[in-house]
């Protein structure tokens, strides 16, 4: 009886660790190994299961649920508990992006994704765009710079009629505003456009260009002080999932993800193009943008960063004053690395 009594309260014992343990599932649509996923998506998990002390673990999706679009919609109807993306994917929906999407703010990853969690954290989560998920973090990529399969670099109007592949968001309006012909496709697609001539150049980071295997397919880039655009991407978790967890297991997720989240993914883009333009030595000749091609893609591009910061002020946040407070972040961040 006393063998029976103490089975039975070991049995009750681990039902109750195994009940308080938490699966979480990641979706994910990018290959394995790239380096959001292996740099930052998978260390993430790796430090929510510290953090909680092995109570909430995650399991990564081998196989994408769905298209890259869908994914934000994934998280908050559940189909996942976390995923992650890009705002710029499903156009219109996001305007508060568009702070951190403008040209010209700042050379690493890291200082921009930091800054752009502090903004978001302090002005722009009050748009209420994101609040059917629980936010784990926000962040930008690496400068985008120009790179082209040929032709004379040197002119102000060099992208003038050029067909220059770009993804989402306000890197379309930017490629259109300096005269080029914008050519719309998903990164997968990239290379094909480019080696089948459908497109003149690209629009990317350098990490991009080297992890999507383009360096064969260009021949020279511009390097754009402060980047002539930035992406914007989102990690998300489902509501109800993050309502499931106790108070505990959410502080210790809060003390990994946000600005932490930021700066690690900031850090992961910028070893990333380190690496990609390492890559480009010998392949592709990388020269500075001159002092009249960025006078004249200031004044071309300065009505659109007014008519974004004005799109981003229609969600009833104040989007000057928080273009200025990521330009200071960017500046304080810059200063201390």
């Amino acid at each position: 009886m006393k063998h029976l009594m103490i089975a039975t309260a070991l049995t009750l014992s681990l039902a109750g660790a195994a009940s308080a343990q938490t699966m979480l599932t990641v979706a994910n649509w990018l290959p394995p190994s790239h380096p959001l996923v292996s740099d930052l998506i998978v260390p993430m998990t790796e430090k929510i299961a510290e953090a909680t002390g092995g109570e909430v673990t995650a399991n990564i999706l081998p196989a994408p649920l769905g298209p890259p679009p869908a994914h934000f919609d994934f998280a908050v109807n559940g189909v996942a508990d976390i995923t992650f993306g890009v705002q710029g994917f499903t156009p219109g929906r996001f305007k508060t992006t568009n702070i951190v999407e403008l040209p010209f703010l700042g050379e690493t990853a890291e200082a921009i994704s930091v800054a752009y969690w502090r903004v978001f954290d302090a002005m722009l989560k009050d748009a209420g765009e994101y609040d059917q998920v629980k936010v784990l973090g926000v962040f930008s990529h690496g400068p985008g710079e120009i790179f082209v399969k040929e032709g004379d670099l040197s002119s102000p109007d060099v992208l003038k009629g050029k067909k220059i592949r770009v993804g989402g968001g306000i890197v379309h309006e930017v490629a259109s505003a300096l005269g080029a012909v914008p050519v719309e496709g998903p990164s997968t697609k990239a290379y094909e456009l480019l080696s089948q001539g459908v497109a003149d150049g690209i629009f990317f980071p350098y990490e991009s260009v080297n992890f999507f295997k383009l360096i064969p397919q260009l021949d020279q880039a511009i390097a754009v002080p402060g980047g002539l655009y930035n992406t914007s991407f989102y990690v998300i978790m489902n509501k109800a999932k993050w309502d499931s967890l106790t108070p505990q297991q959410q502080e210790a997720i809060d003390s990994v993800t946000g600005e932490a989240l930021a700066r690690m993914a900031g850090k992961m883009w910028d070893a990333a193009d380190a690496k990609g333009k390492a890559a480009m030595e010998g392949e592709i000749d990388i020269f500075p943008a001159t002092e009249a091609q960025l006078a004249a893609w200031e004044g071309a591009l300065s009505p659109l960063v007014q008519a974004k910061l004005d799109e981003a002020a229609e969600t009833g946040i104040d989007a000057q004053a928080a273009y200025d407070m990521l330009k200071a972040e960017i500046a304080t961040e810059t200063a201390s690395q």
